[in-house]
Parts: structure tokens; C-alpha cells; sequence
């Protein structure tokens, strides 16, 4: 468990991280940022409280979906809104084009290696992975049509409410998937070790039938 929580831990502080790099880059974040975004404008609390809030909220629809949450569920609502905020402290805003794109950029590859790192724990989803898996098994609706209808309206909403929609959202739709798809069985322990043990059987496999000389 403690190896387990030494990646969680770090890897959750990451995700907040680089979310705050995306953010400054000022051309386009994620749907959920968005709907973040779209909210603090309309209240006082930042982006990164409203961060928790939402994935409390989120958290509360598992309940009739029957999900369970894990320790990771949990430490990803506390812990993914401070780092955001940390973030969007630590880091000044960037004015030229190339070094708000370079933000961007180092964000959303900073974001699939944090995902890899903290998925990878396997101490449970986060809460809006959590409601995605939730709709599929409760209802039978693929995952992938689950996920574009909720991610799209939130970002709907979120827009609509004055969050930054750009390049970046289209950017971060279409990469983040081939990016995650790299970085998770990389920073998975147990992918690798069955990935291993798959390669091993295969190789024994061919070697059994290889026939004697």
C-alpha cells in the first residue's frame, strides 16, 4: 500500500500541475476545466476549489450508478484542486504565442504521464472516470458514447458561462487518448508484468514449436 500511495500521491499533484499549465496557456483547456472555468467566473471560489466541489458532486452520482469509491477516488477530489491552485500561483502567464502554445503543450504531455503514474497505483478511478464506467455498467451504453455526451455537456455549459473553449479543447480531445494509451502501460506496473509474461509465454510458445533438428 505504501508503494502504492508513493505514486498515487505524486501522481494526482501532477495531473493538478499540469491542468495549470494548460490553463495559463490561455487557448483552450479540457471540458471539465472549461465547466470549472465557466463556474469561478460566476463565483468567488477558485478554479481549484470549484475542482473539488465538482468531483464531489461527480462522486454523488455513483450512488445510483452503484460505483465504489476507492482511496484514489477520494484523494483525487482532495488533492487534484490545491495542486491546480498551486500551479496557477507558481506559474506567471505567458503573452507570446509560442510560449502560451509551449504551456500547452508541456501540460497536456505532463497530464498522460501523470495519468500513467497515478492510474497505475490502482487504488480506484477518479470521479469522473469513475462516472463514465458507472453509465456503461448501469445502463449498457458504450463508454466512449457515455463519455462525448457528458464531456460535451459540460463543455457546453461550461462555454456558455464564459470558460475558455480554443484550439487547445479540439488539441486535448483528440491527443490525450493516443498520449494516455503510451504512458499507461509504461507507467503501469502491472501492465508491464503482464506484458512481460505474455511475451514470455509467446516465446516459449515458439521455441515448444520449433521443430528439433
Amino acid at each position: 500500500m505504501l508503494a502504492r500511495l508513493s505514486r498515487l500521491i505524486p501522481g494526482l499533484l501532477l495531473y493538478g500541475f499540469a491542468d495549470a499549465l494548460m490553463i495559463r496557456a490561455a487557448v483552450g483547456v479540457d471540458p471539465w476545466t472549461v465547466f470549472a472555468q465557466g463556474v469561478s467566473l460566476h463565483t468567488p471560489l477558485s478554479i481549484g476549489i470549484l475542482t473539488n466541489i465538482i468531483g464531489l458532486g461527480v462522486l454523488l452520482l455513483w450512488i445510483p450508478l452503484r460505483q465504489r469509491p476507492g482511496l484514489g477516488t477520494v484523494l483525487n477530489i482532495l488533492l487534484v484542486g490545491p495542486s491546480i491552485d498551486l500551479g496557477l500561483w507558481l506559474l506567471p502567464a505567458p503573452e507570446a504565442l509560442w510560449s502560451r502554445i509551449a504551456y500547452f503543450t508541456a501540460g497536456l504531455l505532463l497530464l498522460a504521464v501523470a495519468s500513467g503514474i497515478y492510474i497505475g497505483a490502482r487504488l480506484g478511478p477518479g470521479p469522473r472516470d469513475g462516472l463514465m464506467t458507472g453509465i456503461h455498467a448501469r445502463f449498457g451504453i458504450p463508454i466512449w458514447v457515455g463519455r462525448t455526451g457528458v464531456e460535451l455537456t459540460v463543455l457546453a455549459i461550461g462555454w456558455l458561462l464564459g470558460g475558455n473553449v480554443g484550439l487547445g479543447t479540439a488539441a486535448f480531445a483528440i491527443l490525450i487518448g493516443p498520449l494516455c494509451g503510451i504512458t499507461l502501460p509504461l507507467l503501469d506496473p502491472v501492465t508491464r508484468r503482464e506484458r512481460r509474461e505474455a511475451a514470455q509465454r509467446t516465446q516459449a510458445a515458439e521455441v515448444s514449436s520449433t521443430p528439433a533438428a
